[in-house]
């Protein structure tokens, strides 16, 4: 099967790899979603990962206690590169190469990100994971999966998170929230829907990136959303 997207960007919400679990991997949960990127890579598609930290450090919450904005934010990009190195070894051991690119210089730890390297390493045939957020502070991984997307030149940004699409409210709190099978970039700003930051959906929307949102523990997994048949939201253009 010829994939729907030839090469997406997943961000990959730190928060989820937890599992079960409050915080830290659980290694089963790693092991799923790293088959179902395997998978994939197996069928055709070109595959980039921007992952969030929100399992090891929550920089908003420490900064919102005292520490200083910016240096909460490195110790969250920091997080990002352990979460991308689990992941990206655990990538490696379903037969499918691996290469963790980052945004932070660490030339013993990872590769320095450049769009040209990272698109060749694609073509190459890698699963590139891309670590440390923008190398900026302030600056959220849903706005490094935006941006990564548009660089790398990829037909789709895909959210996995922990619930199936978007809703008009957090539907844990809200069981009369509204889900959206699919809603346009300057819905989802002007209703302030939390899916994302307004940063990345306002890259989106100024570059043409449609975005899909789903929920990354869904059975059918990441092969269901490439084939359109996972339950999901498209934000973006009318089809």
């Amino acid at each position: 099967m010829v994939p729907a997207y030839k090469r997406i960007l997943l961000k990959v919400s730190g928060e989820v790899l937890a599992g079960d679990q409050s915080f830290g991997i659980e290694p089963e949960f790693l092991q799923s979603v790293a088959k179902q990127i395997a998978d994939a890579a197996k069928n055709g598609s070109q595959i980039a990962i921007v992952i969030g930290a929100g399992n090891i450090f929550r920089g908003m919450a420490v900064a919102a206690n005292g520490t200083d904005r910016v240096t909460a934010d490195l110790m969250g990009m920091l997080g990002t590169v352990i979460n991308s190195l689990a992941l990206s070894n655990a990538i490696a051991r379903q037969g499918i190469k691996s290469k963790v690119f980052s945004a932070l210089n660490m030339p013993s730890v990872a590769d320095s990100f450049t769009a040209r390297a990272a698109k060749a390493a694609l073509d190459e045939g890698f699963v590139v994971v891309c670590a440390g957020g923008t190398g900026n502070p302030f600056f959220t991984t849903d706005t490094a999966a935006a941006l990564k997307a548009i660089e790398l030149d990829c037909d789709v940004l895909l959210k996995g998170t922990k619930v199936d699409g978007v809703y008009s409210a957090d539907p844990k709190k809200d069981p009369n929230a509204t889900r959206y099978d699919t809603i346009s970039y300057d819905d989802v700003i002007g209703q302030n829907l939390k899916v994302m930051d307004t940063a990345a959906f306002a890259l989106a929307r100024d570059n043409g990136l449609p975005i899909i949102v789903y929920a990354l523990d869904d059975e059918a997994g990441l092969a269901g959303v490439l084939a359109g048949t996972t339950r999901s939201t498209r934000v973006g253009l009318p089809l």
